[in-house]
């Protein structure tokens, strides 16, 4: 059957328009230039042989051979040496606006168009026929012509799609980058965050980032910020409308704002970009230029969406350019201090002696901590402490910071928080707000992106959560606050506790149970198979030792397992349930009060279900262990009372 019940169902309500049609033939050991699909794409090879690439997967066609994918990838043809002949059909496929709100949300979840797969025709010669015709007719480019391209196409599809539900073929989805790529073209104009996106999309924030820079080389807000000011572009060049009607359009209802961020991105503000590529059409643009930029040059570089007009202009990053003014005001701003300091104290000898004798008073208030990127000298009682992530733990030694990386809705240390500044995400703050907040030392998970723009700012200690034990990280953060005493106090508190819950939890006769972990609900439940992913699996398996059902428990001790949760089916997930069943909430999470199999899991049907808040079992600090430890318990007691 077909490889995913929306597939068809997307296909079949959406509107296509047939943008162009090429054929290409490559000479032997011809390779081609790597560029960016500007649209949907169907590449039909009718001979020769030939490595694609399409992204990071490798096809090798040899005759007939049929790839589709999606806007935005990349794409390298390497001829072999019989040379390579095939055609391209580059298309555009939308759900249109009236369509009803299922629609809708099937086409954000799971948009089919953007599926990137390749197969070998079953019928080669027909859809060589059907192909050869769309291209003909496409170059006699007549009205007539065109609609029965448009005619041929879905006899093309329909080809493809009985092929596809006859073999049974996997078609992977498509993956996190460009369902983050979809989201942001379909929704740049609204007022989006990290973790709006997130949320939109059921992904942690940390890896919707993280996956996006791997496959993109960009986060997704830079990505945003990219899309909007191309857009904006555009806008100031094609049309008359008021800079503030094309901040709002992108996306900034700050019109001041937007034109710092422009000028910051562009070079000159953006009424001098209108007045200078203005001046500059008058010059350049013909049409015979504009034929230069076919969809499929070999020379495309970038697009812009609407037309697919050609765009030259490459966008510094905010993060470099940001840092590295920033960074040379702070160091002209620290040698114009210690200039005027040296200037004052050599008026006398006695003024000299002083100065030499503060110097040495601050040098004896320090101390230095050995890290991973080697020893660090900070204050021995540090004041100002900025941190990025450990916010729990920094917190459970009784110190509030002066800036904090954002935090999960629900935390369990959201309170504590309130009065104290967000810098943005742990992997991605803002840099000008930790300068302002002037710290004397700066803690943060390993990221080699983040440390090199920590360092310039404060002393930095490192610590690596892959690698380092809760005794280890508290130990350390302990010395780095120089509270070595309180970090043994709070992990003999801790251990205590968990020995008096399991205590707790055997004396009813619950610590023997199973539980599961899971999350979800559309179709399908996401299980958590490790002790490390969240959700309560720490507290859970790791520290009271409760066991998941043996399909589960299997995963969870095989020390080779990299899967941190899996897909499971609602159709076969009794399998999966324990005796409890830990349910990670959301807003907005799928309903599943009336859904038969759901109902009928024993642990949901007698009582034994417990909903654990997705913010508050998202933290491993021991501020939050400490929390999630009394909520689990009370919890799995109320079911015995």
């Amino acid at each position: 059957m077909l490889p995913d019940e929306e597939f068809l169902f997307l296909w079949n309500h959406a509107t296509t328009k047939i943008l162009d049609i090429r054929y290409e033939l490559f000479k032997p050991e011809e390779i081609g230039k790597l560029y960016k699909l500007p649209a949907n794409m169907f590449l039909y090879a009718t001979g020769g042989s030939a490595d694609i690439y399409i992204d990071l997967n490798k096809y090798t066609l040899e005759g007939f051979h049929l790839i589709h994918s999606g806007k935005g990838s990349t794409l390298q043809i390497m001829a072999k040496d019989k040379g390579f002949e095939y055609y391209m059909v580059f298309y555009r496929a939308f759900i249109p606006l009236t369509s009803n709100k299922r629609v809708v949300a099937a086409m954000y979840r799971n948009n089919p168009f953007k599926y990137q797969y390749g197969f070998v025709p079953s019928s080669p010669v027909t859809m060589f026929e059907k192909t050869h015709q769309m291209y003909s007719k496409w170059r006699n480019a007549g009205n007539l012509d065109k609609f029965t391209v448009k005619s041929l196409f879905y006899q093309f599809l329909n080809e493809i799609f009985i092929q596809l539900d006859q073999e049974s073929l996997d078609i992977p989805k498509l993956n996190v980058s460009y369902q983050i790529q979809a989201y942001i073209e379909e929704n740049f104009a609204k007022p989006l965050t990290l973790d709006t996106i997130a949320k939109a999309l059921r992904y942690s924030p940390s890896h919707l980032s993280i996956q996006f820079k791997q496959q993109i080389g960009c986060s997704p807000i830079e990505y945003l910020i990219q899309l909007r000011i191309g857009k904006a572009s555009t806008l100031l060049v094609e049309t008359d409308a008021s800079l503030r009607d094309i901040a709002m359009s992108v996306g900034y209802h700050d019109v001041y704002y937007f034109s710092r961020l422009f000028k910051k991105r562009v070079g000159i503000s953006p009424i001098k970009f209108r007045q200078k590529e203005q001046i500059d059409r008058l010059v350049k643009d013909s049409p015979s230029m504009s034929e230069r930029y076919s969809i499929v040059d070999w020379n495309f570089q970038d697009y812009i969406e609407n037309g697919y007009q050609y765009k030259g202009r490459k966008y510094e990053s905010m993060n470099k350019r940001g840092v590295s003014t920033i960074a040379t005001l702070f160091l002209c701003l620290t040698l114009l201090l210690s200039a005027c300091s040296n200037g004052t104290s050599t008026n006398t000898g006695g003024e000299g002696n002083k100065t030499s004798v503060a110097q040495t008073a601050i040098k004896s208030q320090t101390k230095v901590v050995s890290t991973i990127k080697g020893d660090v000298e900070i204050p021995v009682n540090p004041e100002r402490v900025v941190v990025m992530y450990y916010t729990g733990d920094v917190l459970a030694f009784g110190v509030t910071p002066v800036g904090s990386s954002k935090i999960q809705e629900g935390a369990a240390f959201e309170e504590e928080l309130k009065t104290v500044e967000s810098l943005g995400e742990w992997f991605e703050p803002n840099v000008e707000a930790v300068i302002q907040l002037k710290p004397d030392v700066i803690i943060i998970p390993k990221n080699e992106e983040l440390y090199g723009q920590m360092k310039k700012i404060a002393p930095t200690i490192v610590i690596d959560d892959a690698t380092t034990s809760l005794d280890q990280r508290l130990e350390k953060i302990g010395e780095v606050l120089g509270k070595e005493k309180e970090a043994k106090d709070l992990l003999t508190n801790f251990y205590t506790k968990v020995e008096d819950s399991k205590e707790q939890l055997k004396a009813v006769g619950v610590l023997d149970k199973t539980v599961s972990i899971m999350e979800g609900g559309k179709g399908k439940m996401s299980v958590v198979t490790s002790y490390t992913f969240g959700r309560g699996s720490q507290a859970l398996y790791e520290y009271l030792g409760m066991r998941a059902p043996e399909i589960i428990q299997q995963k969870i001790d095989d020390k080779n397992n990299t899967q941190e949760a899996i897909d499971v089916s609602l159709e076969v997930l009794t399998e999966y349930a324990g005796d409890y069943v830990f349910r990670s909430s959301y807003e907005g999470m799928v309903d599943l009060t009336d859904h038969p199999v759901w109902s009928a899991i024993p642990a949901v049907k007698e009582g034994r279900l417990v909903e654990i808040d997705f913010g508050f079992c998202y933290y491993n600090d021991i501020y939050s262990l400490t929390k999630q430890l009394d909520f689990i318990v009370n919890r799995l007691l109320a079911t015995v009372n």
